[in-house]
């Protein structure tokens, strides 16, 4: 039995921090995983930024209840889900996913959660597995699935070459030109055609 496991941000939502950036004018929010491949890094580097500038959750929160699925997710999904098993492997936040996984037709997601104080400014993240994408590709095979996943970025490496078969979703050109050996999808018709043949 084939499961297909997929990145969220940039694969089928617009990536949360460059929105949050673009919103407050803050231009170094606007580092992703696209960028820096440590995802603790990361997340360390995004939260000093949010305490110097006093950003609460809600105002991020705000931010994402404005955003709505890439053109042609909502079907791409519903056509995916229709004839295959799926996880959305994010390392985005429960506290941040709710109104895209609304607007996705609750798909079934795996993340983190964050670590909120009395006064609604993020102290700090809750991992739910440290590199959780590779590990639970690694799961999903013990309980005999064939995995095959896509992703666009840097932290979702480890799902990719761990499945059984992946390709890149609209990856930047650096991480392309680092795996020429991986497949490369840039129209979701592309992505659910090397879902399909390989599934066959």
């Amino acid at each position: 039995m084939q499961i297909v496991c997929l990145d969220l941000e940039g694969v089928l939502v617009p990536e949360i921090w460059i929105a949050f950036a673009e919103k407050t004018g803050v231009e170094e929010l606007k580092r992703t995983t696209r960028d820096e491949p440590d995802y603790n890094v990361l997340m360390d580097y995004r939260l000093n930024i949010l305490r110097k500038n006093n950003f609460t959750l809600s105002q991020i929160q705000e931010v994402i209840a404005s955003l709505v699925p890439l053109p042609g997710a909502v079907d791409f999904l519903s056509d995916l889900r229709s004839q295959y098993e799926v996880i959305l492997l994010s390392d985005t936040f429960r506290e941040f996913a709710l109104p895209l996984m609304e607007k996705l037709n609750f798909p079934t997601l795996f993340c983190h959660e964050l670590l909120v104080g009395a006064d609604n400014r993020i102290e700090a993240v809750r991992l739910r597995l440290d590199d959780h994408k590779r590990k639970t590709v690694q799961y999903l095979q013990k309980l005999n699935f064939e995995v095959i996943a896509s992703g666009d970025s840097y932290n979702d490496l480890g799902m990719l070459k761990t499945a059984d078969r992946c390709i890149l979703f609209n990856p930047p050109a650096s991480l392309a030109a680092e795996y020429p050996d991986m497949a490369v999808a840039r129209e979701y018709s592309q992505l659910l055609s090397f879902v399909d043949n390989d599934a066959s």
